[in-house]
């Protein structure tokens, strides 16, 4: 008696788990932007502020234009990470502008990562180059094109404050291994190859120190000329 009603118990329990199930497959999936870019905030969060592990980065309120030039960059070959361009590859302009539209338009708050130590040397060549740059190399202050804070400018350019340090430093490689780049002229390309490795990890570090600012939104379009001729700025 108790097995058969030990096997009732089990039946009932199999048969009520196939029918929650069931419902649950049933159920329609809402056709909303934040179920369908689900993909992206598996990496990037749910509002884009940026992944755990430093480098997958943040995108909540990057300008939109920076946003969908990435996208577009992973689908011409001009930006190489496996996953992104997997991702990317299959859609079209109006609905990679409403991806862009959707994190730029995101207001979270930034997470602050470890930066290693460096020594108060590395910091102050660090300083220099984003304040003033290096007139003998050639190198222009990051400040020159992103913004005196560092916020970016729309419609294009994205903000460096918030970043981490792993996410800012790996994408400096990137340019220079060839495995990151954008329209011709490629600007960042060419201030990337007169920076030592040295270089870019002090400036990778100082930014990566850097108090995010009370406003941290990008500076207002044609805020800032550009010192070198940029191919995504139209010059």
């Amino acid at each position: 008696m108790r097995r058969s009603f030990g096997w009732t118990v089990l039946a009932v329990f199999a048969f009520a788990c196939a029918a929650h199930v069931k419902a649950q497959e049933a159920a329609p999936v809402p056709d909303t932007l934040e179920q369908r870019i689900a993909a992206c905030a598996s990496c990037h969060g749910p509002h884009g502020e940026g992944g755990h592990n430093a480098f997958n980065p943040r995108l909540a309120g990057k300008p939109a234009g920076y946003l969908l030039r990435q996208m577009q960059d992973f689908q011409k070959g001009l930006r190489h990470y496996e996953i992104m361009e997997y991702m990317v590859a299959p859609l079209d302009e109006p609905y990679m502008r409403e991806i862009a539209a959707y994190f730029a338009g995101q207001q979270v708050p930034y997470e602050k990562h470890p930066t290693p130590a460096m020594s108060p040397a590395a910091m102050a060549r660090g300083e220099q180059l984003v304040t003033k740059g290096d007139a003998a190399k050639g190198v222009p202050a990051c400040m020159a094109c992103h913004g005196p804070n560092l916020t970016g400018v729309q419609p294009d350019i994205p903000g460096l404050v918030g970043l981490p340090y792993d996410y800012v430093s790996a994408q400096l490689g990137s340019w220079r291994t060839n495995t990151r780049s954008t329209t011709a002229p490629d600007c960042m390309a060419t201030v990337v190859s007169r920076l030592t490795d040295a270089d870019i990890s002090a400036v990778s570090a100082w930014l990566a120190s850097r108090p995010v600012p009370p406003d941290a939104h990008a500076e207002p379009a044609g805020s800032v000329k550009p010192p070198l001729r940029c191919g995504v700025l139209g010059g």
